[in-house]
């Protein structure tokens, strides 16, 4: 049976260091830290500003290792783009910040491989709908109505800029 080390930290996207808690966690499992670090960053590089969890799975008997990233949650990444600490209790009636629709598109994109869509303009709409249950707004305006002009093409300009990075994600 082999033996298995589960090593689980918080970093920043693509700020993982050989200090601790990562670097002094993973020197005693036997693998080349660097390169785990490496690895990590580059993994984690597009959650630039973002807090993640990684989780690194390690078999000590064969040295081989496999990293999970747990990514922040859509409401934390709202709330982040607002500079928000949290939700509003009101959201209908007291709203906590205000974002732009290339927020609500950058999030989608990030949060592409949890979304169960297949589109970028769902997967926006999807974000849109959880910026109204945190109080926010989007382009000053509630983003139900946001919804209503992505679906008749207002921001089909905005979303194509972003298709490649979607298709590619």
């Amino acid at each position: 049976m082999a033996r298995i080390k589960v090593v689980k930290a918080q970093v920043e996207g693509g700020k993982a260091s050989l200090a601790p808690p990562l670097g002094p966690a993973l020197s005693d499992t036997g693998l080349n830290v660097s390169e785990v670090i490496d690895k990590i960053n580059r993994m984690t590089g597009e959650f630039k500003g973002y807090t993640l969890t990684v989780k690194i799975i390690v078999d000590l008997d064969a040295k081989n290792y496999n990293i999970e990233l747990e990514l922040p949650t859509i409401t934390s990444l709202l709330l982040s783009a607002a500079k928000a600490s949290e939700p509003s209790g009101d959201p209908m009636h007291k709203k906590i910040g205000n974002i732009g629709i290339e927020d609500v598109t950058k999030i989608a994109i990030l949060k592409k491989q949890e979304l169960n869509t297949k589109s970028l303009k769902a997967a926006i709409k999807m974000v849109l709908s959880s910026a109204r249950t945190v109080g926010l707004t989007v382009e000053n305006r509630d983003p139900k109505d946001v919804i209503r002009d992505v679906d008749r093409g207002v921001y089909d300009e905005i979303i194509r800029r972003y298709e490649e990075k979607w298709n590619l994600g």
